[in-house]
């Protein structure tokens, strides 16, 4: 996110609806937490709001603990981001795997949510305007380990094709296998300059 959320949004965020995410607020607060990424506005009438998997991950970690007057405004906890691989920190272990299988779970909703016919076996609107990240999930969801620090796993990328990433690892047939189980298409393909094999997924449609 660009910034933290204020008081007044986070409040917004925590009085969510438990079991649907479902939010209650201004139309300006409403329209501020879509900008942050923590909510969306589902297509159908009558248009409501609810949690992107972000927004689920804020509410979980409960109020913004009190500080001094004098510091600085820490950043947002509990915002959960997807480990794509490469120079991120290595988080710890049991309290990382509760937060992907939060991340997932709240994911598997917004797709029933906003899906126009229900399904969660294929990717929703918010994982095709968040390709890297998206993917990124499936695969850490599925227990799958990204590179870090020199050690082996997956690297998620952007690429020039449209609704389109690449991934690079170890492990490329796992890896479709687990894509492909998320609603994913996959090829495996060659690098011309490079040599370098990796993976071409693209969410599907159908």
């Amino acid at each position: 996110m660009a910034r933290p959320p204020t008081a007044a949004q986070r409040r917004v965020v925590e009085g969510a609806d438990p079991g649907t995410g479902r939010l209650r607020g201004t139309d300006a607060q409403l329209a501020a937490l879509v900008r942050l990424g923590l909510a969306f506005r589902h297509p159908r009438p009558p248009h409501d709001h609810f949690l992107t998997p972000a927004g689920h991950r804020l509410r979980e970690a409960g109020p913004e603990p009190a500080s001094a007057p004098s510091a600085p405004a820490p950043a947002p906890a509990g915002v959960f981001a997807a480990r794509v691989g490469g120079a991120e920190e290595a988080p710890p272990g049991a309290s990382r795997m509760r937060e992907v299988r939060d991340a997932w779970q709240g994911l598997m909703e917004l797709r029933r949510m906003t899906n126009p016919d229900g399904a969660t076996d294929r990717p929703c609107g918010w994982e095709r305007t968040h390709l890297v990240r998206a993917a990124a999930l499936a695969l850490e969801a599925a227990g799958h380990q990204p590179e870090h620090a020199g050690t082996p796993g997956y690297r998620v990328r952007a690429t020039p094709q449209p609704e389109a990433v690449a991934v690079y690892g170890p492990a490329l047939q796992p890896y479709a296998a687990t894509l492909e189980a998320a609603g994913w298409q996959c090829g495996e393909y060659t690098e011309a300059r490079t040599r370098t094999r990796h993976l071409l997924g693209s969410p599907r449609r159908v």
